[in-house]
């Protein structure tokens, strides 16, 4: 039998109640910090599995922040051109205001100026901003895609803001900034709304000003639209004698036929880019609610793994120093039996 001597009683006594007090300090800091794991080598495993749910859950975060301004920029987008809309439906009615033949050239004259500032209106629509960026421009960022010149007639605009793109307006654009100014302004904006799903999500100045006309089976350029009948409506209205009767004939079936048919056109392809708008308003409201349901349940299981249940720690805690203060009561019987207590 082996000789169990003071010392090994001490010993044991001792690193007992090290284990003891590590407890305590352990369910102390639990307590403190509401967390079950405090260094990864307490589980491995389950830190690991925690860390990468807390990943999830920051990149999740940043996919809603990302669907957030994108739902913001499609309102804008949406009420932008809402408002394009409402300017090419009056345009469109004052042309067949300009079609009746009884209007004088006094009317006609007027008509016109309208026209040039619905243009103008056009413009400053086109040139609508959201958090500091031109939402029509693209990847153009703070620099305005569309230019104005006193006459009404629209052109695109390079970052020192010279137009380009409108026969009407001299190409005072050129080189690299007038290329770089035509790639810009026809790329589209894309956003991470999810892992691995990325969404283009804005109109550029080019889906608005040209598209293809697929009853006509024309290409359709708004600018040039817009300044062609601005011209012709000049010629209608023209008092000095510099037009004649022919011209003047011209330019009312042009306003009449030609003009009219590609201003239809043009109101519907803005229904339809606003449609498209909608739609991705849409998908936005649904990504949305996903995001949420996904953060929500990716937290729950993080809590529940990694977060206390303060009563049930209390209560060990509790349960704990009551074993601490056994060990130290047992310790003064353990430790008394020396030399010195039968001095």
């Amino acid at each position: 039998m082996q000789r169990i001597t003071n010392s090994m009683m001490t010993s044991k006594f001792l690193s007992n109640m090290k284990r003891n007090l590590n407890n305590m300090s352990t369910l102390q800091n639990q307590l403190a910090s509401g967390k079950e794991i405090l260094r990864t080598s307490q589980n491995p495993f389950a830190a690991t599995r925690n860390k990468q749910l807390a990943n999830q859950i920051s990149d999740n975060e940043q996919y809603n922040a990302n669907i957030k301004d994108t739902s913001n920029w499609l309102d804008t987008t949406d009420t932008a051109l809402a408002q394009a809309g409402n300017v090419m439906a009056r345009i469109k009615e004052l042309m067949v205001k300009a079609g009746n033949g009884a209007y004088s050239e006094d009317e006609i004259a007027t008509i016109k100026n309208e026209v040039v500032e619905k243009s103008k209106e056009l413009a400053q629509i086109m040139n609508t901003t959201f958090d500091g960026a031109y939402i029509f421009g693209g990847t153009k960022g703070t620099s305005k895609p569309v230019t104005v010149d006193s006459n009404g007639n629209l052109a695109y605009a390079d970052k020192n803001g010279n137009g380009f793109g409108n026969p009407a307006i001299p190409d005072v654009s050129t080189g690299n900034d007038k290329t770089n100014a035509e790639s810009q302004l026809s790329t589209s904006l894309k956003t991470e709304i999810s892992q691995g799903v990325v969404v283009e999500y804005n109109k550029t100045a080019t889906d608005i000003f040209e598209f293809t006309d697929t009853k006509l089976g024309d290409n359709i350029n708004v600018m040039n639209e817009i300044s062609t009948l601005i011209n012709n409506l000049g010629k209608m209205s023209d008092k000095t004698g510099a037009t004649t009767d022919a011209e003047k004939e011209a330019a009312l079936n042009y306003v009449n036929g030609e003009g009219l048919s590609k201003m239809d056109s043009i109101v519907q392809n803005l229904l339809a880019n606003r449609a498209q708008v909608g739609t991705m308003q849409n998908r936005m409201e649904s990504a949305m609610e996903t995001n949420e349901d996904q953060n929500y349940n990716m937290t729950d299981i993080l809590s529940s793994s990694e977060d206390i249940d303060f009563t049930e720690k209390t209560m060990e805690y509790a349960v704990m120093q009551t074993v601490y203060t056994a060990s130290l009561q047992t310790s003064s019987k353990v430790l008394m039996n020396t030399i010195m207590d039968y001095i």
